[in-house]
Order: C-alpha cells, then sequence, then structure tokens
C-alpha cells in the first residue's frame, strides 16, 4: 500500500507514542515518563507517516528558545521522536519527513532547527551538524582532595525534597541560561524534566535527592543527584550518580562539588552531561582521576541562515562573503554577506566573490561557536577562496564560554 504523510491528531497519540517504544528498542517508557511525555507534547508539531491504518514513521517538534554567542534566545524547533519501522527502512520514508517537517519550521518563521541524535551519522545528509560536545566524568573521590575554595565554609548546604525545590532550582536555571550558548529557556513542563524519577528506571539507585546551596538565606546553587550503593572486599564503593548541578557563583559551585565528593558509603562521581569547559577540571589537582570522555550532543542546523547569523554576535569584527550549498531548504542555497561584531551581525544577500565555500551542515557545526571553521576546513569541509578569510572567520565565530546542552529532548 502507499503511504502517506499527515499531522498527528489527538487521538492518534498512543498509537504514535506506541510506534516510538518499538522504533527505539521495544521497550515501553515507565508510565511516569510517558505521561509526561504526553503533557509536554505539542500535537500540531507532531506527525507520522501511515501505511494503511498502522504508523510506519513519526516526527515532531518542540517550540524551545535556543540560546546563541551574546545571549538573545533564538526560537528554535527541537526535533525530536524522529524514527521508522525497520519493515520500512530504505523506502524514503524518513527524507520525506525531514523535508516536511523544514519546511513547516520556514513557514513557522522559526530561524534554527536542532536535535539530539541516537544515530549521529544519519542527520548530517539534512543538514545537521555537531555544535556542542558533552564532557562525561566518573570521578575518584577516594584519591582526589574535595574542590575547595576560600568561602565555602560559608555557604550552607539544605537536603530537600526535589519537588518542593523545584521553583528555588528553576531560578538559578533561569539566571544561567543568557549565559552560555546552547542552553535552552524553558517551557511550560520542562521544569519538571529533571524531577523525572521511575523507579523501573534507577537500576539499583535510590531515589532522587537534591541539595541546595544558600548563601545570606539566598539559594545560589544546587544538586540533585542518586546514590547507588555497592560494595567489595574492602568495603563500601557506591557511586553518587550526579543528575543536574548549577550555581551562580565559583564558590557556591566549590561547595557543591564538595559535599558530592564527601557523601557517606560512596567512591566515585559519574556525571553524563557537563560543558567541556567545566570548572571541576581546575578544581581538582589530577584530572586523570575525573576519566573524562567527550561525546557529541546538540546538532543544530540553520533554517534561516541570514536570520540565524544575524541573531548572534561575533567574538571580533568579522566582514566575509559565505557562499551557502542547502540541498533541503533551497532558500538558503547562494551567496550570503556576513558583518558583524561584539555589538551585533546583519547577513543579507550578496552578489559579492564569495570568500567562503561550505555546506549549511558545516554551518550549524560552526554557529554556537564549539566547532571552529578551521577545523572543519582541516577536514576538507570547508573552502578558503579568500586568502586570510577562513582563519578571520574562524576566529569571530568562536564562543567563551563554550557552548552546551543542559538536558535531551
Amino acid at each position: 500500500m502507499t503511504t502517506e504523510l499527515r499531522p498527528l491528531q489527538e487521538s492518534d497519540w498512543d498509537a504514535w507514542f506506541n510506534n516510538l517504544d518499538v522504533v527505539f528498542g521495544g521497550v515501553p517508557d515507565a508510565p511516569e515518563r510517558r505521561a509526561w511525555w504526553r503533557a509536554v507534547t505539542e500535537v500540531p508539531r507532531k506527525f507520522a507517516v501511515w501505511d494503511g491504518d498502522g504508523i510506519v514513521g513519526a516526527a515532531g517538534a518542540f517550540s524551545f528558545g535556543l540560546t546563541v554567542p551574546g545571549g538573545a534566545e533564538v526560537a528554535t524547533a527541537g526535533v525530536t521522536a524522529v524514527g521508522v519501522l525497520p519493515t520500512h527502512r530504505r523506502r524514503g520514508v524518513l527524507t520525506s519527513m525531514m523535508r516536511h517537517q523544514l519546511a513547516d519550521v520556514h513557514e513557522r518563521g522559526e530561524a534554527l532547527a536542532a536535535l539530539t541524535a541516537t544515530e549521529p551519522a544519519i542527520y548530517g545528509r539534512f543538514g545537521y551538524g555537531v555544535a556542542t560536545q558533552d564532557l562525561r566524568m566518573a570521578v575518584d573521590t577516594v584519591r582526589l582532595a574535595a574542590p575547595d575554595l576560600p568561602g565555602v565554609d560559608g555557604v550552607r548546604l539544605r537536603l530537600v525534597d526535589p519537588q518542593a525545590a523545584l521553583a528555588e532550582c528553576e531560578r538559578v536555571y533561569a539566571q544561567l541560561v543568557p549565559t552560555r550558548p546552547g542552553m535552552l529557556a524553558r517551557r511550560p513542563g520542562w521544569e519538571r524534566h529533571g524531577l523525572l524519577d521511575p523507579p523501573e528506571e534507577r537500576s539499583g539507585a535510590g531515589q532522587l535527592q537534591c541539595v541546595l546551596a544558600e548563601v545570606d538565606g539566598e539559594v545560589r546553587g544546587y544538586a540533585r543527584y542518586a546514590v547507588k550503593p555497592d560494595w567489595d572486599h574492602g568495603g563500601p564503593r557506591g557511586t553518587v550518580l550526579l543528575r543536574q548541578i548549577d550555581a551562580l557563583d565559583p564558590v557556591v559551585y566549590a561547595a557543591l562539588w564538595r559535599y558530592l565528593f564527601g557523601i557517606d558509603l560512596t567512591a566515585s562521581v559519574v556525571v553524563r552531561s557537563r560543558p567541556v569547559d567545566d570548572p571541576l577540571l581546575h578544581l581538582v589537582a589530577d584530572q586523570r582521576r575525573c576519566g573524562v570522555g567527550v561525546r557529541e550532543a546538540l546538532f543544530v542546523r540553520p533554517v534561516e541562515v541570514g536570520a540565524a547569523l544575524a541573531a548572534r554576535t561575533y567574538r571580533t569584527p568579522v566582514d566575509v562573503v559565505l557562499e551557502v550549498e542547502d540541498d533541503f531548504c533551497p532558500w538558503n542555497a547562494g551567496r550570503w554577506r556576513l558583518s558583524g561584531d561584539a555589538t551585533g551581525a546583519r547577513c543579507e544577500r550578496t552578489t559579492d566573490p564569495a570568500e567562503l565555500a561550505l555546506s549549511v551542515r558545516e554551518l550549524g557545526s560552526a554557529y554556537l561557536g564549539g566547532t571552529a571553521l578551521s577545523a572543519l576546513a582541516g577536514a576538507g569541509r570547508v573552502r578558503e577562496l579568500r586568502p586570510g578569510a577562513l582563519a578571520a572567520a574562524s576566529l569571530a565565530f568562536g564562543s567563551d564560554p563554550a557552548p552546551w546542552l543542559p538536558h535531551n529532548f
């Protein structure tokens, strides 16, 4: 039978989500997580491909605000829940969904689309480039001294119920959103993402815990974590599984890490996602004991090249003509003159000679400042057409601090 792509209706949601369970391994989400997904789903932004009465492919998006270099919040389609049943692979289903979705994002006037990928190799051909990385650590808290800074003893730490502390934690998070590219402004319902703690998903760990850090009565940081007990012949070897940690200043950050290092019956702290420039690496005496690993996280795609490049600022003055290739969004293809500095930017169509040539995928990788244009050129993915243009543009596109995605979607 021929397939048909059509928008999701409210009554289709359970079938749509069940299809995703199959696509992503066949293990159903815990009821708590499924209920949360239902609550945050923007049904008008979801669609499915049907073969007869059955869903064989699905995709959707969330409406996010993404922080870009300079601190602006840019309207972004958070692409999610993309999958095709094994019976319908290699029949153009995914390509048709990606085309449909990018056209929809274009019509909505969103400058960017972004996603996290379970299989990263898939999305480059649709124009998505790796824009942020996650730092992963398994910190040996037995052999490393706890972080310390002057003033740490003045930070009051209070163990609280995670649900009851939600508002305080969100106030801290909201203050941090404009300070780092890649961070997401919360939309209603997303503040509960960090509280999801289904017993079915704990894998032997205890329930979620939350510690607040206060200075002069003001909450200035928090950490959410769980403890997974373990023992060997030498005694307790438990693990602190860190879910989130946010702080408004270095002293509070050090105080929270000192607390995590000192939890009884544990020997390590495992964290799956921190920025690649995380200060912990400079608060400890031996980075090798932090078991550092890095993995790609957020993939970014400019859907409106001119609007996207004009929305951010640039570390140094830049004036460059870009020749952009974009097969999926032809309105982006061609030459663009980008002029900007730390105060703002303009990006407009031009007939001037091109100085750098790249595809929209490379533009997405460089957009948040975490991937250097010069590194992409070294891989043959950016071509310099005017001597000197690459070095100047690569420096201008960079970002300090490093971009980072605080949670998946």
